[in-house]
């Protein structure tokens, strides 16, 4: 986020850091962290795996519907907002 100022002056949007050692600010993120250690415990080292297998559980984790996008997966999510800002004119890099 090293230019949080000016993708704030561009969009309006709110940029948030959440504190140290402060995981309750982190929700998402620490839901995340614990999916992520089902599938690698904590201390695993990750190079032994290769891309493929990676790719898998990114798979599998981003195909997940969120509570946060109202149970929808980011796939969705994401098709429904550059959807919208189409019919609204809002340009998009897509």
């Amino acid at each position: 986020m090293a230019q949080h100022a000016q993708l704030r002056f561009e969009t309006g949007l709110e940029i948030y850091f959440c504190d140290p050692r402060s995981p309750w600010q982190r929700g998402t993120n620490e839901n995340t962290n614990g999916l992520l250690r089902q599938y690698f415990p904590k201390g695993t080292d990750v190079s032994r795996y290769n891309e493929r297998e990676l790719d898998a559980v990114a798979a599998t984790l981003n195909g997940r519907p969120r509570k946060t996008l109202g149970w929808r997966t980011p796939a969705e999510a994401l098709s429904e907002l550059i959807s919208t800002a189409q019919q609204t004119g809002v340009a998009t890099t897509t």
